[in-house]
């Protein structure tokens, strides 16, 4: 068998020692076994909802910041890791533990590029646009709201100023590290009708990047591309 990488150690596990007739039964050449490649690019999923301090049910697909932001902290210290594809298909999720995963993101040195596949909704949209260049595939939605709290009647003026200035940071960040304007932004936030019976806006992949919120529109292809041109861009510099 061959040997695989182990991500809690950061190191190839070395393949069993073949002699000939092994060598050749499981790779068909009695030439030595190739040294491992070590990864260059590293790919992290953000999928399911995001995970907060609070645990999901155990049917729910789930991104545990706990799991995401360790794993950003051992990318940055790895030389042999030269640049990182973030792989989107997320309902969204607990505001602060998106914003944490987006903060560590935009706070790599390595370059970075992000794919909205499928969808890259409510808290999902910060963590998108955390990376240096941003995708979305053409079928590929983006559901822009106020923060709410689901089932909480809101009695106390506390609570909603809360919730003001947490809307507020989700705003400052996005409209840091996309194109997109504030006012563009807000609008597609509060926009009545979009949603049944809710306020937000709907983004389609072309609609994303027309307004601005995403660089382009692109596959899995595109975003290593782009990615492997950073790269590039990262040693000439």
């Amino acid at each position: 068998m061959i040997g695989q990488y182990n991500r809690l150690t950061n190191e190839w596990e070395q393949p069993p020692d073949f002699s000939g007739d092994d060598r050749l039964r499981e790779y068909g050449t009695l030439s030595p076994l190739p040294e491992m490649p070590v990864e260059r690019i590293h790919c992290i999923s953000i999928i399911g909802q995001v995970e907060g301090h609070v645990l999901m049910p155990p049917q729910n697909k789930t991104t545990k910041y706990e799991h995401i932001i360790p794993q950003l902290a051992a990318i940055e210290q790895d030389e042999r890791i030269e640049g990182v594809l973030i792989i989107l298909n997320t309902v969204g999720g607990d505001v602060e533990a998106g914003l944490a995963i987006a903060e560590a993101i935009s706070g790599l040195s390595k370059p970075t590029v992000s794919l909205v596949i499928g969808g890259g909704h409510s808290i999902g949209v910060p963590i998108a646009v955390a990376a240096d260049y941003t995708f979305i595939s053409s079928s590929a939605t983006m559901t822009i709201h106020p923060v709410r709290l689901t089932g909480l009647v809101i009695g106390v003026p506390a609570t909603m100023e809360y919730l003001d200035r947490m809307q507020d940071r989700v705003v400052e960040f996005v409209v840091a590290h996309s194109s997109v304007s504030e006012n563009t932004f807000r609008q597609l936030m509060l926009t009545v009708g979009e949603l049944s019976q809710d306020i937000g806006t709907v983004v389609v992949g072309s609609k994303a990047v027309e307004c601005g919120l995403i660089d382009s529109i692109g596959s899995l292809k595109d975003a290593f591309y782009k990615l492997n041109e950073l790269i590039a861009q990262s040693k000439g510099a």
